[in-house]
């Protein structure tokens, strides 16, 4: 069985519809999938629909990833196997939206006095119906060349200290997971490798969400090194925490693809165990 559980659509700061997200995945012999949209679930019953519709041989699992703030960290936290139709998670979730357009607002009231005129409607343009992102921003300013890639500009425009950065004020951990697991779900953490942290400094993160009630964190990524996916599953082993899969899909590239090299060592328990 192949599992993807991390990806994203048009509904948040991905580049592919729902149907054309499921037809990647079927195309990549992907077995079960989350779709993990910021912050919203909309994109979930365009999927079911689309894959009663077409009959697709692919397991769906509704899914969501949630912006959280934990001390200086921008930390996102997976929800699977969640009811993408409880009332009160899809409330929740809007108010994170809420303030996903607010704090959208104001990077682009900071790239205005920074003589980028316009960047918040163009931002707003390129997401279309979703939240505007920094992802958003980041494709208009290299649109009208401000940089040549996303890394680029986020080095020279949203990183803290930064003309376009604006903090974060994202719930904490330990709400996202009650939400999660209020809606019936699993909480797991996002890429804990690419948060910019020491190995002290993300032990303490695990410590915090396991006192938060975390079930566990992703083990495997698409482009990692085999000692950095040893590591992460060691974490789970220590601190007893699901090892799950992701590969945080947007946008076809060369280092990123749905279900690629996404294998666990049965040394492991993955977050589908009972499922």
């Amino acid at each position: 069985m192949r599992y993807d559980l991390h990806s994203h659509t048009t509904c948040s700061d991905g580049r592919l519809t729902p149907p054309e997200l499921l037809d990647r995945a079927v195309e990549k012999q992907v077995d079960v999938f989350a779709i993990t949209d910021h912050d919203t679930v909309n994109a979930i019953p365009i999927a079911r629909e689309y894959i009663k519709e077409k009959q697709l041989d692919i397991e769906l699992i509704g899914g969501v990833e949630i912006s959280t703030r934990w001390t200086s960290f921008e930390i996102h936290i997976v929800g699977l196997k969640i009811d993408e139709n409880d009332p009160e998670l899809i409330k929740r979730l809007h108010s994170q939206i809420d303030y996903r357009n607010e704090r959208a607002k104001e990077i682009g009231n900071r790239l205005e006095k920074a003589g980028i005129p316009d960047a918040y409607i163009n931002a707003k343009r390129i997401a279309g119906d979703a939240a505007i992102s920094r992802s958003h921003y980041a494709k208009y300013l290299i649109e009208i060349g401000k940089a040549k890639n996303f890394a680029g500009v986020f080095k020279k425009y949203m990183k803290r200290g930064k003309t376009g950065y604006v903090p974060s004020e994202w719930i904490d951990i330990k709400t996202a997971v009650q939400w999660i697991h209020d809606a019936g779900g699993i909480a797991i953490i996002a890429h804990p490798s690419r948060y910019d942290m020491t190995t002290k400094w993300l032990k303490r993160l695990l410590v915090d969400f396991k006192k938060a009630g975390g079930d566990g964190i992703e083990v495997a990524l698409p482009q990692q090194t085999t000692q950095e996916r040893e590591k992460l599953g060691q974490l789970c082993l220590d601190y007893e925490l699901l090892a799950s899969v992701g590969s945080d899909f947007h946008f076809p590239t060369n280092w990123s693809e749905l279900g690629k090299n996404l294998y666990l060592s049965d040394k492991y328990l993955p977050v589908w165990h009972n499922w």
